[in-house]
């Protein structure tokens, strides 16, 4: 099956999956990518900024790393908050520009050519690069359409009329107090971009936005609840088999409803 005969349910997830297998090493990411059904996979590594491309008859998905704790390229890309113009229009994260600058000259030529569906997927720092990859075919002729974007834990990427510009079909996931969902902060005029995907407190999927107050409200009771339990959850929701524990639940559900 291709991906673009899935459901949302079903794009979710596996995009999920290849975020959190981006994290991988290559030998074992090459083996995970199979039982996606991809049976060509590359990795690209260059000055610490990575991502895998996965390929197979009808589909081609690039899924960028995220941050890794220990890899201090990645940290001092999340520490540069200062806008730069952007390679498309207004300005971007001055940190996520640099990195996705880094891999872009192997990977523009690998899937300016292709043929298949083309999707971009990541988490975290990976999912602001997989936001600025995007953006880059979507405003640029000659590259192939996007089909979609899918964004686990995304910080925000860029200023107002760049996130306006984007015009791609994007699903965002946030899960409840997911700290780096709110960095940088709006009053340095950054903007998210895509349709938000909230995983509340409960693990109820919310597929509409709930409005400022009752998603205020929903936050509350997640951080009461984690200090509860012993832990500040605005980094325990970062992680991303929290992340895939939600939606695998919520695909179970739906498919269980469905039947």
């Amino acid at each position: 099956m291709s991906i673009s005969e899935m459901n949302l349910k079903e794009k979710s997830l596996l995009f999920a999956k290849l975020a959190a297998d981006a994290y991988g090493d290559k030998a074992d990411v090459i083996k995970l990518a199979k039982k996606h059904g991809f049976t060509e996979t590359k990795f690209y590594d260059i000055g610490g900024a990575q991502a895998y491309r996965f390929e197979n008859k009808t589909d081609v998905v690039v899924a960028c790393r995220g941050t890794e704790p220990t890899e201090f390229n990645d940290l001092k890309a999340d520490l540069k908050a200062f806008p730069v113009k952007s390679e498309t229009v207004s300005r971007v994260h001055r940190g996520f520009k640099a990195e996705v600058d880094e891999l872009w000259p192997e990977v523009s030529v690998d899937i300016i050519n292709v043929k298949k569906a083309l999707w971009f997927c990541g988490h975290s720092l990976g999912a602001a690069m997989a936001t600025i990859m995007a953006s880059r075919c979507a405003l640029n002729y000659d590259f192939p359409e996007v089909e979609c974007l899918y964004t686990y834990g995304s910080p925000r990427v860029g200023w107002p009329t760049y996130v306006k510009s984007l015009l791609i079909c994007h699903y965002r996931w946030q899960n409840n107090n997911d700290i780096v969902t709110r960095v940088p902060l709006r009053i340095m005029n950054y903007r998210h971009d895509g349709t938000l995907m909230y995983i509340g407190h409960d693990g109820v999927i919310h597929e509409k936005n709930m409005g400022m107050w009752p998603k205020f409200s929903d936050r509350m009771k997640g951080m009461w609840g984690g200090l509860k339990q012993g832990k500040v959850d605005n980094f325990s929701d970062h992680a991303m088999t929290e992340y895939i524990k939600h939606i695998e639940d919520w695909y179970c559900l739906l498919y269980t409803s469905d039947a």
